[in-house]
């Protein structure tokens, strides 16, 4: 008879360096639209999570922490189809070939998003619902999304386009004159 034994030890240890507290900070949007026919009637309503661009993040940074000159001006407009609607990062409010704005409505401007307080939690949350802004549409028209821009002017093409969104499943929604489309703008900060 024999008897084998083995006998073995292993040890591993790993250092991490600077391995202190660390905090990232995660913002994010969304639209939240709603359509009334003429009789005041729910016809749909829609809610997507938006696409904050580059130049949007830049200002945040720019005003928050350098200091640049501040606008509270915020403004939310409307564009077309899904064929012509896909926000990119580096989409600009002189450039942003991926979407092309709708105009249908008789306000003489894009409509104001008007903010309340910001919550103080985690997140921290600031919305237009206690003024959502209102469109007036006069023609029929698909609508596919919506953006959040620092120009009240139609068309227009100069001030900050902060970010974009699409909308979600089902997609593009039609308005018809007579219809008031109602969007609400919800942006969240969060430490993670």
């Amino acid at each position: 008879m024999q008897d084998k034994s083995k006998a073995g030890e292993q040890i591993s240890a790993a250092i991490q360096m600077g391995a202190g507290p660390q905090e990232q900070l995660r913002g994010g949007g969304k639209f939240l639209l709603e359509c009334r026919d003429a009789d005041g009637r729910l016809k749909w309503q829609a809610e997507s999570k938006n696409l904050v661009v580059n130049v949007g993040l830049k200002d945040m940074n720019d005003k928050y922490f350098a200091g640049a000159g501040y606008t509270a001006a915020w403004f939310i407009g409307l564009y077309g189809a899904g064929a012509s609607n896909a926000p990119a990062a580096g989409n600009t409010a002189a450039s942003h070939a991926s979407f092309t704005e709708i105009v249908p409505y008789s306000n003489a401007t894009r409509p104001a998003a008007t903010f309340g307080a910001a919550t103080t939690a985690d997140p921290s949350v600031i919305s237009n619902s206690a003024s959502p802004a209102s469109f007036n549409i006069n023609s029929s028209a698909t609508v596919g999304g919506a953006f959040l821009i620092s120009n009240n002017t139609k068309s227009g093409t100069t001030g900050i386009l902060f970010s974009a969104a699409d909308f979600s499943s089902p997609g593009d929604r039609a308005v018809v004159n007579g219809d008031v489309v109602n969007v609400t703008y919800q942006f969240s900060l969060d430490a993670t």
